[in-house]
């Protein structure tokens, strides 16, 4: 797929653009991908601003994702 990232002025990556073609292509394969706007509840968006909150008060105490799954797997 040849996407194309488009960057602010400080380099933070904000869009991808897609060729139409390969659009195109996308929705014939997932028919869902044309879907305007998804709904995401109030109380799951306040969720995730608390767990950056938090991980931006306390970042010491976040795992990444090899540690975490390492930790799920012995407690299983």
């Amino acid at each position: 797929m040849n996407l194309q990232f488009i960057s602010d002025s400080t380099g933070e990556t904000t869009g991808v653009y897609i060729p139409i073609k390969e659009w195109n292509e996308l929705k014939s394969k997932f028919k869902e991908i044309d879907q305007v706007e998804i709904d995401i509840p109030g109380w799951h968006k306040e969720i995730v601003r608390q767990r950056l909150a938090d991980y931006k008060n306390n970042p010491e105490q976040a795992l990444d994702f090899d540690t975490a799954m390492d930790d799920i797997e012995r407690s299983l």
